[in-house]
């Protein structure tokens, strides 16, 4: 049908001609609606189109054949309100976990009120017994300020066909009843409360998807917990089958009910990271997704590594990965490994031979690479020679390489018999040498979800292709299938995250270690001083969507700048320092001050500093020449100290007689409540103690530096010179017992934060994020 006529129909169901355009646009909804409109006739009784288009807005393609029924009852008023035809939809989905199960007509009409007539006189009743007694005092107190759908909710529960506005109206005159018209103050908003949660400062434009469902600013929360609770939208634990494109058996009735038992109702996730690499600022989404999901449903999350490839797996990596997620701030339910269930796994391999769905091949590495590898001829070979064949591959008496099994199906994109064990002559880290064949991730992960009664198999959206073998190999041996839910990979630019590369720019001293502060390594950025809760924050900001999200390294910066400013206390520090000598010092010797380590909330506490006669400033805080705007020192404007109360002029330039290099300034004070004010006021130390501050920049000079098109020749040749510099500061002496990783924020510079390498008298800083640029500094 053309686009025109559909637009005239959907019009005739009550749609504006603008809704009815829009609507076109979905294919889903449009096709559900051809159905409909091919089982009545117009024109339809009133309010029964647009119900119509309720139901195919919410009609999930697991019960699709039950479309002429629904439309049936809604064009018979039957289904006379979107509860009913909600119910409706519902009642459908907990069938369609029964396999051909047919629909009890009178157990629907049941469940969905039909009939049920909920009168005048019973809304007004329960209304008032809410308006007027449990609801009354707060009414009084809160007057038309007060949220009446508390009250609708409440109504609803013991009135659940009840008429919508009748049921509002209801309640708007019992409340008018109380409360009288309303005052002046009534109309007056509420005023705004202190949101203690920091907001990014990051301009939208820094986080751009790269796929067409990009995320819209309302799919991020704040923090990872509102994100779970009001932006993600999963199944119930047992509703598995309620999920678009999940898989119906004869046995998935039962298997749920004995999930169900299993778990007593809880959500299960797991975070599964292969042990063969350092965890990334992407690893920190999917760590907080599944961690902060099962969270938010007081539910449980397994730390599982996937240790099924001993080529590539070391004990550091381990150790590293749960250090990770603890450092996130999250607690395993409970630390399991792939390698748990080596001998589970191989019964279930032995199991699919026997029915014939699976195969021992001899086609080599080589051959089945690509998307159209050549078909194995040993496709159809007898069940009892590849039992055989498997066995031999398990006792050692194949070479590596010479066979595998597959599986026979054919994946989404169109890959055909994946691997599932290949031969490996390598002793595994946990089981030894008593296996030579290792399961493939493909193989392994679902049937592993499976184990653990995962409900969620949380995972980032390359995987949503592998997601037919998920289904077809839970079912095909007969056991709990689990939901997997996809969600879009976070990259980040200007960074790498693939561990072969990471790996080669260690080798090539191109950076120290996978904790080098310029990466974007979990533990990288811990060393940079990153605090947990802002990249936590930051991926609650980015959402839980399908979009593949690229974003700038200035977006998590804003975070941690966020974070940072409310607890990172302040210190003065100069990073190039200028001697400066008060000629004319107030104090007959050196004195103590008292600053407030949070300028702006002194109850937050204080810490001492000595102010003498010899201070050091930041030399680039003064200027023989100054161009014109410029607001600090030179030797015709004043500059104020901070937290010293005295504003400085020079008075003498004092340079080396060879290099004319400015060696010192000799100065004059006077106090700040009889000076003029200055223009600005700097920081300065004196009697400092000396640090070692490492400076950081961008590693890479493109957004992309795999991407050969931006970077021909390839990453290695995008590397920033002098990403790394390394400078010998003052500090005031309250720094001298600093622990590694504490934080700070010095004062008019950034935020810094202390090295593993600090100890004893050698403290080492690391410049986490400047602090927010200010245009009107200078």
């Amino acid at each position: 049908m053309a686009g025109e006529d559909l637009i005239v129909q959907f019009q005739q169901l009550g749609m504006s001609e603008q809704k009815a355009k829009e609507t076109l646009k979905n294919a889903n909804v449009t096709r559900n609606l051809q159905l409909a409109l091919a089982e009545t006739k117009l024109p339809l009784g009133d309010g029964v189109g647009m119900l119509l288009y309720h139901m195919a807005t919410k009609l999930k393609p697991q019960i699709a054949e039950q479309l002429p029924l629904l439309v049936r009852f809604i064009v018979d008023h039957k289904l006379d309100n979107t509860q009913r035809v909600d119910a409706a939809l519902e009642y459908l989905l907990k069938c369609g976990q029964k396999m051909n199960a047919s629909i009890d007509v009178a157990e629907l009409e049941r469940e969905c009120g039909v009939g049920v007539v909920v009168t005048p006189e019973e809304i007004e009743r329960v209304v008032q017994e809410k308006v007027k007694g449990t609801y009354k005092q707060t009414l009084l107190e809160q007057r038309y300020h007060f949220n009446s759908f508390k009250i609708m909710q409440e109504v609803r529960s013991e009135l659940k066909w009840a008429d919508a506005k009748s049921l509002k109206a209801a309640i708007d005159v019992e409340i008018f009843d109380l409360l009288g018209p309303k005052t002046e103050a009534d109309m007056k908003p509420l005023p705004k409360q202190v949101d203690k949660q920091p907001k990014t400062n990051a301009k939208p434009e820094a986080a751009k998807a790269t796929a067409t469902d990009a995320a819209a600013p309302t799919d991020g929360a704040n923090t990872i917990a509102e994100l779970m609770k009001t932006k993600v939208h999963f199944h119930a634990p047992g509703e598995n089958f309620k999920t678009d494109g999940y898989v119906v058996t004869e046995h998935t009735e039962q298997l749920l009910r004995d999930h169900l038992k299993a778990t007593g109702g809880r959500v299960q996730t797991r975070f599964p990271p292969e042990p063969n690499g350092i965890l990334h600022i992407g690893h920190a989404k999917a760590i907080n997704i599944n961690f902060g999901y099962a969270a938010a449903k007081n539910g449980v999350c397994y730390l599982r590594y996937d240790d099924t490839n001993p080529e590539k797996e070391e004990e550091k990596f381990f150790v590293a990965i749960r250090e990770m997620v603890e450092w996130l701030g999250y607690k395993p339910y409970k630390i399991t490994y792939s390698s748990d269930n080596f001998q589970q796994l191989f019964d279930w391999a032995v199991e699919l031979i026997k029915k014939n769905l699976a195969y021992v091949c001899h086609q080599k590495a080589d051959e089945l690479k690509g998307f159209n590898p050549p078909p194995s001829p040993w496709r159809e070979r007898p069940v009892e020679e590849s039992l055989v064949l498997f066995e031999d591959m398990r006792r050692g008496k194949i070479d590596e390489g010479a066979a595998t099994l597959r599986l026979k199906l054919t994946l989404e994109e169109g890959k055909v018999d994946p691997v599932a064990y290949r031969i490996k002559f390598i002793p595994h880290h946990r089981t030894g040498a008593t296996w030579c064949i290792y399961p493939t991730y493909d193989y392994t992960h679902c049937l592993c979800d499976s184990i653990e009664q995962i409900t969620h198999s949380l995972c980032t959206k390359e995987f949503q292709s592998r997601r037919s073998s998920y289904y077809w190999l839970c079912n095909a041996l007969n056991i709990y299938c689990p939901v997997q839910w996809e969600y879009g990979r976070l990259n980040m630019n200007y960074a790498l995250v693939s561990k072969r590369k990471i790996s080669k720019l260690i080798s090539e001293r191109i950076v120290h270690d996978w904790d080098d502060p310029r990466l974007f390594t979990l533990t990288a950025l811990r060393r940079r001083g990153f605090p947990a809760e802002a990249i936590n924050n930051f991926c609650a900001q980015m959402g839980v969507t399908g979009a593949q999200m690229s974003v700038d390294p200035a977006m998590l910066e804003a975070s941690v700048r966020d974070v940072l400013n409310v607890t990172a206390p302040r210190r003065l520090i100069v990073l190039q320092p200028l001697k400066v000598t008060i000629s004319n010092f107030p104090h007959k010797g050196p004195v103590e001050l008292q600053v407030p380590n949070f300028p702006q909330n002194p109850e937050l506490g204080t810490h001492k500093i000595t102010l003498d006669r010899v201070i050091y400033i930041e030399r680039s805080d003064f200027k023989l020449e100054p161009e014109k705007g410029y607001r600090r020192l030179s030797t015709q404007q004043t500059v104020g100290l901070r937290h010293a109360g005295l504003v400085i002029s020079v008075q003498e330039v004092v340079r080396d007689p060879t290099t004319g290099e400015i060696l010192e300034l000799i100065c004059t004070s006077q106090s700040a409540e009889q000076a003029e004010k200055p223009k600005a006021f700097v920081q300065w130390v004196s009697q400092p103690i000396e640090l070692e501050v490492r400076l950081y920049e961008l590693l890479f000079k493109h957004k992309n530096p795999e991407d050969t098109n931006e970077v021909p020749g390839g990453f290695l040749s995008d590397v920033t010179e002098n990403s790394m510099s390394v400078l010998r500061a003052y500090a005031d002496r309250s720094l001298k017992g600093v622990k590694v990783y504490d934080k700070f924020q010095f004062e008019r510079i950034g935020f810094f934060s202390v090295d593993p390498d600090t100890s004893g008298d050698h403290i080492v800083f690391n410049r986490t994020v400047g602090l927010k640029e200010d245009a009107g500094k200078r």
